[in-house]
């Protein structure tokens, strides 16, 4: 035990320096495929019919990613003889695709923002993303965000989940018992169009179909990273990397 006691003195909690350096610590962020050129029509279509998921989509020689719909299968990575092209990093956030062009907060919850969250319906792995950002590594309270356990207040609600029927009606009034100042972040690709489980009988295409979404996080789960970049993009610290999504896939 008290070699435990003495380890921990010297090396101190090993909290992540992300946002003031970047994390480059291998296994931080599972990656996502980005879109591609192909020297043929026909290795474009493949990409595009692999993907279980109908993220890819082709356009000729080219291939265009919808990162919400994207589940990390990585079958475009390495089923094919011309894999898609990859990338590793983890500031994903990005504007829904209605249009609807969001702010982040005033300056006065910079380094104070209070988070609801809320399981409308998840299969449990983005909800243990968003958990693992009250560990030691990710440390979010050092940022200045906390959970909180009633709307009243609440400045965020970050919802996961695709929204069973269900959760529709708890969902909607979890939303209408919050402040005016309110902004929603749909979290996860189930949260963003439903995942592999909508649009269906039991549960809706996405939180975006019950409630106004102000910022979406891709990623099926997105890793705690791009969660605490969505955190940062609300709260006015970080920038929007990623552009809006285009319903059909492509530019």
């Amino acid at each position: 035990m008290s070699f435990w006691f003495w380890h921990g003195l010297r090396k101190g909690i090993q909290s992540t320096r992300y946002p003031a350096r970047a994390e480059n610590t291998p296994g931080v962020s599972p990656g996502r495929p980005v879109n591609t050129d192909f020297s043929t029509v026909e290795e474009a279509q493949l990409a595009a019919e692999i993907c279980p998921t109908d993220a890819i989509v082709a356009h000729g020689k080219s291939t265009y990613v919808n990162p919400g719909k994207c589940v990390h299968c990585q079958l475009c990575l390495h089923s094919l003889q011309s894999p898609m092209n990859w990338e590793t990093g983890y500031e994903w956030t990005r504007l829904p695709a209605d249009g609807k062009e969001a702010l982040p907060f005033p300056a006065s919850f910079a380094k104070s923002m209070h988070i609801m969250v809320v399981d409308a319906g998840d299969c449990g792995a983005c909800l243990h993303e968003v958990k693992q950002l009250n560990n030691p590594l990710y440390n979010m309270h050092r940022l200045g965000f906390f959970l909180t356990a009633t709307p009243r207040t609440a400045d965020l609600l970050l919802v996961v989940g695709p929204v069973s029927e269900n959760m529709r009606g708890p969902l909607l009034k979890t939303w209408e018992a919050m402040p005016t100042t309110r902004k929603v972040m749909a979290v996860g690709g189930c949260a963003i169009a439903g995942g592999v489980f909508g649009k269906s009988f039991m549960c809706a295409c996405g939180v975006s179909a019950v409630l106004p979404v102000d910022f979406e996080v891709p990623g099926n789960p997105p890793p705690p990273l791009a969660i605490l970049h969505g955190l940062l993009v609300v709260a006015g610290r970080k920038s929007l990397n990623s552009p809006r999504p285009i319903s059909e896939g492509r530019p």
